[in-house]
């Protein structure tokens, strides 16, 4: 028996667990998977609609109690950096970028687990071995790229040691950064805040309109620097529409603020897959 795909994607929820933002609060994710010839029209589409990928699913925070968790992106023709990131641009001049397929290496990984240890020990994926890993980078279904960069050469030779990567995934209106980790030694140079900026910079020259930076939490730590970006925009109640001042964000907890998940799911756009009758 022959076995194909379903035109549509079906959506599933996730069981609750511990919210890896805010104290005391329990996520729950729906999500749908990516797979088959229209993977790139599905992420294109649920991207613009707060979704974001992991490996061959697409997911969007779904709580029951909770609507914190906002998707966010930088309009790249409005931008405009602060006198601090305009120091971090210069202060990482020496920095070379090198734009590879999505392949996983034991430099990549051994940065990883560095970054982990120093900033995420408590997280979900402190246990990752380098099988998990490499799954992580090289299991995408769409367009992706693996964005190294290099510290400068001490004796000047080609280039020196990995300092920074991101996973990307090119969009069809933008750069979703997917993930991204860099070398705890080098705090100093804002390496976060630099990768950030330098896709700006690619999507400038690439002529996209977005730079998606994953999810903003108000009230998070580990969320907040992506407030400090100019031309940020927010996916809220449906629509994007400007940060504004981060302060209006907050959270609404009262479980009837949250719609049902079958109103969820009928409210998401899907794009025309269907295959044309001759």
């Amino acid at each position: 028996m022959r076995h194909t795909l379903p035109l549509a994607p079906q959506f599933y929820v996730t069981a609750p667990q511990p919210c890896p933002y805010l104290e005391g609060r329990l996520e729950r994710k729906l999500f749908t998977a990516l797979q088959g010839d229209h993977a790139e029209r599905l992420n294109d589409s649920l991207s613009k609609q707060g979704f974001r990928r992991s490996q061959n699913v697409l997911y969007r925070p779904a709580c029951a109690d909770c609507t914190a968790c906002l998707s966010a992106r930088i309009r790249v023709a409005d931008f405009s950096p602060s006198r601090s990131q305009r120091k971090t641009l210069r202060r990482n001049a020496g920095l070379a970028r090198k734009a590879t397929s999505p392949w996983a290496t034991e430099e990549q990984f051994d940065l990883f687990r560095r970054y982990l240890a120093a900033r995420h020990a408590d997280g979900g994926m402190a246990d990752m071995d380098i099988f998990e890993f490499a799954a992580m980078i090289e299991e995408t279904p769409v367009r992706s790229r693996v964005i190294e960069y290099l510290a400068p050469a001490p004796q000047g030779g080609q280039h020196g040691p990995l300092a920074a990567v991101c996973l990307t995934d090119v969009l069809d209106d933008g750069l979703s950064m997917v993930y991204s980790f860099y070398d705890p030694d080098l705090q100093k140079y804002s390496l976060g805040t630099h990768i950030i900026l330098d896709h700006v910079r690619i999507a400038q020259e690439a002529g996209l309109p977005y730079v998606y930076l994953g999810y903003w939490v108000p009230g998070s730590p580990k969320m907040g620097y992506k407030a400090g970006f100019s031309a940020v925009e927010i996916h809220k109640n449906g629509r994007w529409q400007d940060l504004g001042n981060p302060a209006d964000h907050e959270a609404e907890t009262h479980p009837l603020s949250v719609d049902p998940i079958s109103e969820q799911v009928a409210r998401i756009t899907l794009p025309d897959i269907h295959p044309t009758r001759r």
